[in-house]
C-alpha cells in the first residue's frame, strides 16, 4: 500500500507542491523551518484525517488561505483530504475525505485505505503522556486485525457524545437507559477486540523492548472498567456520579496501556531516553506484528531519527526498521545523510517548495 502520487496545496509553509514517491526509502532534507515536517504531515493526513503534530486542524492551513488540500494514490486507492476553516463548530474546521470519489461517513474509513504511521522526535509521549494517546495509538492496528472493530468505534462514540450531551442537559436515570443499551452493545465486542490484540501484540512487544531498552517493563492492558463485572452493570453503579459529573466516567472510551517499574509508573522511572527507546518498541512491535499476520507494510514516517539517541540504540533501531521492508519517508537536514543507506528516491525542501534530486 505504498503511496505513490501525493499533491499537497496550502499546508503551512507548502503553497503547492506534486511528490512522486518510491516504495522504497524517500529522503526528504532542508533546513529547519524549510517544510520537511509539514510535508510528511500531508502524508499523514491521507491515513488519519489528522496531523500528528497537533490538535487543531485549523493550524495546518496556510496563512492567509481558507482550506488545504491533501491528494494521493497508492496501489489501491486514490485519497483526497480538505481541511476547510470557519465551517466547523463555533467557526473552527471542517475535514471531509473521499477514497476513490466517495465520500467517507467517517475520517476512520482513512485507516483502512491507506495504513501510515509515524515516528517523531516527541514520540515519548506515548509513554509520558495521558492515556489518549496510547488508545489512539493501539487502535490505529485494532482497525487493521479486525475489520467489524471500526463499526463498534464508530457506533460507541456516536452513543458515548449522545450520552454525555444528556448528562450536560440534566438528564434522569430513566432517560440515559437507552443510551446505556448502545454503550454496551457496541462496547463490550470492542473491548474483547482490543483484549485479543493485545495478547497478540504483548510478546512481540516484548521482544522489541528487549532489543532497544536492554529490559522489559511490566505493562497491563485495563479495558476502561473492571471486567470481573458487565459494563452494563458498572454503568448503572457509576450513574449517580455521572449524573453529578456530567460525563461518563467508565467504558472502553476510558482504556489504557498501564506501563509501570516496579511500582511506579514508567514515566517516573525511565529516563526520557527511555522513555523514547519504550514508544518506539510500541510503534515497531504493532508494525511487526501486522507484517508478519496480515501482510500490511505500512508507510512509516521518520522525522529527525537520530534525536537523543546513542549510536548503539540508533544503530539498533535503524536495524528493526530496515527489517520491516516497508516505505520509509525520512527527513533529515543533510542531502547526503545515509543512516537507512542510499535512498532509492531523494527530494529537497526549501522555502515550502519541493524539488526532487
Amino acid at each position: 500500500m505504498a503511496l505513490a502520487e501525493l499533491l499537497v496545496e496550502d499546508l503551512r509553509c507548502i503553497e503547492r507542491s506534486e511528490v512522486s514517491l518510491h516504495p522504497g526509502l524517500n529522503l526528504v532534507s532542508g533546513s529547519n523551518g524549510a517544510g520537511k515536517t509539514s510535508l510528511l504531515e500531508a502524508i499523514f493526513l491521507l491515513g488519519r484525517g489528522r496531523s500528528f503534530r497537533t490538535r487543531s486542524s485549523d493550524r495546518l492551513i496556510r496563512q492567509g488561505c481558507e482550506r488545504l488540500i491533501a491528494f494521493g494514490r497508492t496501489d489501491r486507492h486514490s485519497i483526497g483530504v480538505e481541511v476547510v476553516r470557519g465551517e466547523g463548530t463555533s467557526g473552527g474546521t471542517t475535514t471531509r475525505a473521499k477514497v476513490d470519489g466517495s465520500f467517507t461517513a467517517s475520517l476512520a474509513e482513512l485507516t483502512q485505505a491507506y495504513p501510515v504511521q509515524v515516528i517523531d522526535p516527541d514520540i515519548q509521549h506515548l509513554v509520558e503522556g495521558g492515556p489518549t494517546g496510547r488508545r489512539r495509538w493501539f487502535d490505529w492496528s485494532v482497525f487493521h486485525v479486525e475489520p467489524s472493530f471500526g463499526g463498534y468505534w464508530a457506533r460507541y462514540a456516536r452513543a458515548l457524545r449522545q450520552r454525555n450531551a444528556a448528562l450536560r442537559a440534566g438528564a434522569t436515570c430513566d432517560a440515559l437507559v437507552a443510551w446505556d443499551r448502545e454503550l454496551v452493545a457496541a462496547g463490550v465486542p470492542m473491548a474483547e477486540a482490543r483484549a485479543a490484540h493485545y495478547v497478540a501484540l504483548e510478546p512481540v512487544w516484548q521482544t522489541v523492548q528487549q532489543q532497544l531498552l536492554g529490559f522489559t517493563i511490566d505493562a497491563t492492558w485495563s479495558s476502561g472498567w473492571e471486567r470481573e463485572r458487565g459494563l452494563a452493570e458498572v454503568l448503572q453503579a457509576a450513574i449517580d456520579h455521572d449524573v453529578s459529573r456530567g460525563t461518563t466516567s467508565v467504558g472502553p472510551h476510558r482504556a489504557d496501556l498501564r506501563l509501570r517499574v516496579g511500582h511506579r509508573a514508567a514515566r517516573e522511572v525511565l529516563s526520557r531516553g527511555q522513555q523514547k527507546l519504550l514508544a518506539l518498541s510500541m510503534v515497531l512491535a504493532q508494525l511487526q506484528l501486522l507484517q508478519e499476520t496480515l501482510q500490511i507494510r505500512p508507510t512509516l514516517l521518520i522525522d529527525d531519527p537520530a534525536a537523543e539517541l546513542d549510536n548503539f540504540r540508533l544503530l539498533t533501531l535503524i536495524e528493526r526498521i530496515r527489517a520491516l521492508e516497508t516505505q520509509l519517508v525520512v527527513t533529515t537536514l543533510a542531502p547526503d545523510a545515509s543512516l537507512f543507506g542510499r535512498p532509492d528516491r531523494a527530494f529537497e525542501v526549501r522555502q515550502g517548495r519541493v524539488q526532487t534530486l
